[in-house]
């Protein structure tokens, strides 16, 4: 999820499209909560780690 917000983010800096660099900052947010969230023993999805 944090790779494809980051690609997100590069094409809508690329392309001029704010639309999507939202999209891609919203997407490697919630990926980067999710892998602090997993990293610290909290169950994500009913699952231990979240990689």
């Amino acid at each position: 999820m944090i790779i494809l917000g980051v690609i997100l983010l590069l094409i809508g800096l690329v392309a001029g499209l704010p639309f999507l660099w939202t999209i891609g900052a919203v997407l490697a947010l919630i990926g980067v909560a999710l892998l602090v969230m997993g990293a610290a023993g909290h169950e994500v999805a009913g699952r231990r780690h979240y990689w």
